[in-house]
């Protein structure tokens, strides 16, 4: 039998979802635990059956889960039913019941959106490039053309890196002051040029400013606690050589 598997969900969201964490997963080595990431060097079959759990949890077969290649950009797809490739995105959106939208992350945002009123939700995929570049706003856009409205729809950021352990550089700093002068309060000052960035607090901000109902964070850091969960940062620290990827799911 297979150990239990782990699910974080939110109360701002009344749709049914969950931010899974790496437990009860078949995946072994590097990978222990629920690796969803196809786009890992993990075995296939064992994505293929951790993704298969993912779906059981919320009840749907594994065909309506529905995943995209994520390239850190703000393009969002609207999905209708089960998808035969991944198209590049880093948004979901659907009104249609029993589509499961689901991202993957090891240290960017996880974000669900859900407007009960319309029936639509929405997955992203938002580190600090796709939050710059609007990924978030994006996923609220493509959630109106399906008959939402953000003074509706509740997001929830799911387990991501914390401000603690985001240390970046001077160019990075640059970056965000220039596009928002405002953006420069989501950094505190770390070792030497160090900076240490606050992306959930970046994110909360992006979603509030655009005007949704309701935005929390689950609270959760992925670098701090490797027993629970991936982390491209802590691997790359480690010099580990791959990484498994959390999922984060969603379904009307």
């Amino acid at each position: 039998m297979p150990s239990t598997l782990e699910i974080i969900t939110s109360d701002a969201l009344a749709a049914r979802h969950g931010f899974f964490t790496r437990k009860g997963g078949a995946s072994s080595g590097i990978f222990a635990g629920l690796n969803c990431g196809t786009g890992s060097s993990d075995q296939a079959e064992i994505v293929a059956i951790n993704r298969a759990r993912v779906a059981n949890a919320m009840d749907v077969g594994p065909e309506a889960l529905v995943t995209i290649h994520q390239v850190h950009s703000a393009r969002v797809i609207p999905v209708t039913g089960p998808l035969t490739d991944r198209p590049q995105a880093d948004g979901l959106v659907t009104a249609a019941p029993g589509i499961l939208l689901a991202v993957l992350t090891a240290d960017c945002q996880p974000v669900l959106f859900h407007d009960s009123a319309a029936g639509v939700i929405g997955a992203a995929h938002a580190g600090w490039r796709g939050s710059v570049d609007g990924v978030l706003e994006a996923t609220l856009d493509a959630m109106e053309a399906l008959g939402a409205s953000r003074r509706n729809i509740h997001a929830a950021i799911g387990p991501t890196i914390s401000q603690a352990a985001y240390e970046v550089g001077p160019e990075f700093f640059d970056r965000f002051r220039d596009e928002d002068p405002e953006s420069t309060r989501f950094f505190v000052n770390g070792t030497g040029d160090r900076l240490l960035f606050d992306l959930p607090g970046y994110g909360l901000h992006r979603l509030r400013m655009a005007g949704v109902a309701q935005a929390e964070w689950t609270g959760h850091c992925t670098y701090r606690d490797a027993s629970r969960f991936y982390s491209f940062r802590r691997t790359t620290h480690a010099g580990e050589a791959d990484y498994g990827r959390l999922i984060s799911a969603i379904r009307l």
